[in-house]
């Protein structure tokens, strides 16, 4: 010990490399230390919080795989149905229209995991998809679930596998293996709104087993799903002899009453980490289980990391100190002084390139982060201002004073003319346009609504140009349930009207359609008025894409305010490849194509 103090006394050279030596290391292993605290605990949270998007997109999966299936309790408005249920004695002829709606619905929602779709009434007549028409020797009221349904009229009871019972299948039909899913609901009067009835989807859960199946955690970590009461109801398949049927009971009774969360627990010494999740549709409890190791064993791979990086950057240090010059720490501290000013808001804060080595290089590639930062600041606030614009836009188009005063005067001269029942017609049909155009602030509404606001528009649009206008909607009805944004297709069909029908010789036809086409709604808005000329039409399809055409004043160019407010809007909400689409022959029409996704 005296030998190394004295041969590190010995010499200035030597003192200073000491020096150099513990001024460097210990500052590398604090950062070291800290950085592996700081990697441990982000990497932790990270994967922690990656597996909980996981399971919510497992709970996501399940509830849309059986709202999806719930839309065949639509057929309990059917009038086949309610006929079959209320009348004493049914036919043959109204059992096989009542199937024939079954196979109807299968053709269209493509529901291949629904094994069987029944319908019984409170005296025990029912049919069935496998069985057909069958009468129960029984009160169908001694089935626990239905006897709820009648308490509570409004509740859709889901049944897992675990609460399968002889009664449970109404038609007496038994598969071969208990891994039936069912979904319950009643039948209600249209009128009374009284129970007259059950409908009961039977499912196969072989879905809802491939959804458990394809998502892992770690290497050896999965999920299950338990009943509220935390039974389990699905099992991941067993791999590397894991369990996949048993839960810790002390801890499952404290995750049932939360909605979602995680924690680690020891098993056995072994520390757990478990998340979990309830699905809204279901109530059902998604639960993942995996060894904490797992979580974090990149963690410890950035450990190692650190501990060889921190060893070679003293090694480094020792080595640069012999060679280390002010020309080259005096750039990289000067750079450091402009990071610092960056970081702080100073975004003029450039360096001044002075040579043509690696620091300069550094330093101007600082300079055009800076520049690219701004730019980005700057297209930011723009988009901001066109996205206010748009819904300025989008506000005033809703209320047209215009063709506000123009209908009051026609209601005005209707009445004074003594048309009583066009008056009626009229402001029937201008009371549901402005309910619709407010729909209590919302920008969402379904296709179906969007095209009765245009039917009512017409409406009292024809009452105006009755000798000039006729229409036709002809709407796929797989469109209407479709969500779109609110005053889609008014503007369009405005636009066809005074710049198109009115223009023309004889009297005008206004056609809307709508059907999908490759996963796309296509929204068609056709006239035989004018048209546009090919000059005129490639000008139309460049404003579109202006980004400033609300500055611009002129009356031709105010023409497509109503265009390239609908298609920026489709644009922003739903990406570039959406918008409007527009086909026109000077003489012959033209034709407005709204494209939004499914």
């Amino acid at each position: 010990m005296l030998t190394l103090l004295r041969l590190i006394t010995s010499s200035l050279k030597a003192k200073l490399l000491t020096l150099f030596i513990i001024l460097t290391s210990v500052p590398l292993i604090t950062v070291g230390l800290i950085s592996y605290q700081k990697s441990f605990d982000t990497i932790s949270d990270h994967n922690k919080a990656s597996t909980m998007l996981v399971a919510e997109q497992l709970a996501r999966d399940i509830d849309v795989l059986f709202q999806d299936t719930g839309k065949l309790l639509e057929l309990e408005n059917n009038p086949h149905v309610l006929k079959f249920l209320f009348a004493p004695n049914e036919t043959y002829v109204n059992a096989k229209e009542i199937l024939e709606t079954f196979e109807l619905y299968r053709e269209i929602y493509k529901y291949e995991d629904v094994r069987n779709i029944t319908m019984i009434n409170l005296y025990g007549k029912g049919i069935s998809e496998r069985k057909g028409l069958f009468q129960l020797d029984y009160n169908p009221l001694r089935n626990s679930h239905l006897d709820v349904l009648m308490k509570e009229p409004e509740t859709i009871l889901i049944i897992p596998p675990i609460e399968a019972s002889p009664l449970d299948r109404l038609d007496g039909f038994k598969y071969a293996n208990a891994d039936t899913v069912s979904i319950m609901a009643t039948v209600k009067q249209k009128v009374t709104r009284e129970v007259i009835g059950f409908i009961v989807i039977d499912m196969n859960d072989s879905v809802i087993k491939k959804f458990i199946s394809s998502v892992t955690i770690g290497e050896s970590g999965f999920f299950y799903v338990t009943d509220p009461k935390g039974n389990p109801i699905f099992t991941a398949p067993d791999i590397n002899n894991r369990p996949t049927s048993t839960q810790p009971t002390e801890w499952i009774n404290n995750v049932l009453p939360v909605e979602q969360g995680s924690f680690v627990h020891n098993t056995k010494g072994i520390p757990i980490f478990v998340v979990f999740t309830t699905s809204p549709t279901t109530d059902w409890k998604i639960i993942g289980t995996v060894p904490l190791q797992e979580i974090v064993e990149d963690a410890n791979e950035i450990r190692q990391l650190i501990i060889v990086s921190v060893l070679l950057s003293i090694i480094f240090a020792i080595t640069l100190y012999f060679f280390i010059t002010a020309r080259l720490t005096r750039p990289i501290q000067i750079l450091k002084k402009k990071m610092r000013q960056a970081a702080n808001g100073d975004l003029e804060a450039k360096v001044k390139s002075t040579g043509r080595d690696e620091i300069t290089d550094l330093g101007h590639s600082f300079n055009l982060m800076l520049e690219k930062i701004k730019n980005l600041l700057h297209q930011n606030l723009q988009e901001k201002e066109l996205i206010q614009k748009a819904e300025l836009r989008t506000l005033q188009a809703q209320i047209n004073p215009h063709f506000l005063y123009n209908t009051l005067d026609s209601v005005i001269w209707m009445a004074e003319a003594g048309k009583k029942d066009q008056v009626i017609k009229l402001v029937q049909a201008f009371s549901q346009f402005f309910r619709i155009s407010l729909n209590k602030g919302r920008d969402w509404i379904s296709i179906q609504s969007e095209i009765d606001h245009i039917h009512n528009y017409l409406v009292i649009q024809q009452m105006r140009y009755s000798d000039i206008l006729d229409y036709e909607i002809d709407i796929d009805p797989s469109v209407l349930p479709h969500a779109t944004l609110k005053m889609t297709l008014q503007p369009l069909v405005e636009n066809a009207i005074y710049h198109g029908i009115k223009n023309k010789r004889g009297k005008g036809l206004i056609r809307i359609s709508g059907h999908i086409v490759d996963h796309d709604i296509l929204l068609i808005v056709e006239d035989n008025g004018i048209g546009m000329s090919a000059e005129r039409l490639a000008a139309v399809l460049s404003e579109l894409r202006v980004p400033n055409l609300y500055e611009q004043e002129s009356a031709e160019q105010a023409r497509g305010f109503g265009l390239y407010n609908v298609d920026q809007r489709i644009r922003l909400y739903f990406g570039e490849r959406y918008g409007i689409e527009i086909e026109s022959e000077e003489g012959i029409g033209t034709k407005l194509i709204v494209r939004i996704p499914s």
